[in-house]
Formats: C-alpha cells, sequence, structure tokens
C-alpha cells in the first residue's frame, strides 16, 4: 500500500469536509482565509515548547517525546493540506504525481526504513525544526518542506508506518472533533481527565492494527456523556 498517497486522500477528504469543496484556493466554504503555512509554524513552535529550552525556568527537564510526536503528526496535517493545495493550484500534477515525487526525495529512504537522525542534544534538534520554519518564510517548493518534515520526524524516532498509525489515528480524532461541535466550541477536549489525543494514543498502542472505523466507534463510547 502507498502509505503517502492514503494520507494525501484522506487529508484531502477531511479537507472537503472541514472546509469545503475548493479550499485549495484558500478560503473555506464559511468565507475564513486560509494559511497552511502559518499553521504549521505555529505547530512547529508548539513542538519547541515540548523542549525545556528556557534558560531561566526548569533548567533539569527533560523533553517531552510522547508530545513532540504527536505535534509532529500535527505538522504533517498542515504539510499535507499544503502540498495538495499547491499542487492544485499550480497544475503541478495529481495527489499520485505528488506522492511519487515526495517519495523521490533524497531522506524519503531512510524515513521509510526507520533509520532515526538522533540528535546529541536537544538543541540541535530544536535548530531542525527551525529549518522548516525558515523555509515556509521563504515560500519554499513544497518538495523543500516535505524533505525539512522528514528530518524532524527522523530525529523524533518517526519513520513512515509509525507516522503512518499515528496521521491515522488523529485524522480520525479530527473528523470525531467535527462530528462533535468543534467549530462551535461545544466540543470537549478532556475526557475524564485526560486529553482526547492521550485517549487515541492509548488505544491505538494498545491496538496498533485497528481499522479506521474501530477507533472512531472507540472514540465515541469513550466520549463524556452529559
Amino acid at each position: 500500500m502507498d502509505k503517502i498517497l492514503q494520507m494525501l486522500k484522506l487529508q484531502q477528504s477531511l479537507n472537503d469536509a472541514t472546509n469545503g469543496i475548493g479550499w485549495e484556493n484558500g478560503i473555506t466554504k464559511n468565507g475564513k482565509p486560509i494559511d497552511w503555512r502559518r499553521c504549521i509554524y505555529l505547530e512547529c513552535a508548539e513542538l519547541i515548547e515540548s523542549y525545556p529550552w528556557k534558560h531561566w525556568k526548569d533548567i533539569d527537564a527533560k523533553p517531552d517525546y510522547e508530545n513532540i510526536k504527536i505535534e509532529t503528526v500535527d505538522i504533517w496535517h498542515f504539510i499535507l493540506s499544503q502540498a495538495l493545495a499547491d499542487y492544485q493550484k499550480k497544475d503541478l500534477g495529481t495527489p499520485e504525481i505528488l506522492s511519487q515525487r515526495i517519495q523521490a526525495l533524497d531522506n524519503f529512504s531512510d524515513f521509510s526504513k526507520g533509520h532515526t537522525n538522533k540528535q546529541a542534544d536537544y538543541y540541535a534538534e530544536i535548530k531542525i525544526v527551525e529549518e522548516l520554519i525558515s523555509l515556509l518564510f521563504l515560500n519554499s517548493s513544497t518538495e523543500k518542506t516535505v524533505e525539512a518534515f522528514f528530518n524532524i520526524a527522523l530525529m523524533c524516532g518517526l519513520d513512515l508506518k509509525s507516522l503512518y498509525t499515528l496521521y491515522i489515528g488523529k485524522n480520525i480524532l479530527n473528523q470525531f472533533r467535527q462530528d462533535h461541535g468543534y467549530k462551535d466550541g461545544t466540543y470537549l477536549k478532556i475526557w475524564d481527565g485526560r486529553e482526547d489525543n492521550a485517549v487515541m494514543q492509548n488505544y491505538l498502542d494498545k491496538n496498533p492494527d485497528s481499522s479506521p472505523r474501530a477507533l472512531y466507534c472507540y472514540l465515541e463510547d469513550s466520549y463524556p456523556k452529559e
């Protein structure tokens, strides 16, 4: 199975449902402008906040690598969205062609085989995240942006298989949120003292081969009842 293409198609479907057909042109069905690059660099900032980088606070703390992985998956959602929008607006090719070009990137082989790129210290890891942010402000190509993302994934121990599993989980969670009042502010993000991300992650840890439908049903059963 082409996992990259599968994720592109799932992201297309989620964006179609959430933002309306034609979202690639930068406007939602409700008339709000879309800025995927802003989404990406703000998620990068949240990832960096998972490191104890502040010289004046928590100087002996350790990075929260579990949350770093979750933030990395959030970044991937927005990168997929930016890539899909770029390829459609600029007439660069179909999602199938986009998938092929992503898999032709220099670091995709390491990423697909699970070759991690752990850095000597977490300040060096933060620099890798900041390289992606720099590319965003330079309006770099889809390919360069994805390549920079793979460097982040490799840095935090994600490979194609684990990213795919987490992406499917977060994609279904995002669909669940939309179906349960996320846009109008009625959605409950804390379930019995745990954030919904943690509930989803715990289920996938115990059921790594779960189908998207089974995960959605589990979330439905676990959601706080009034």
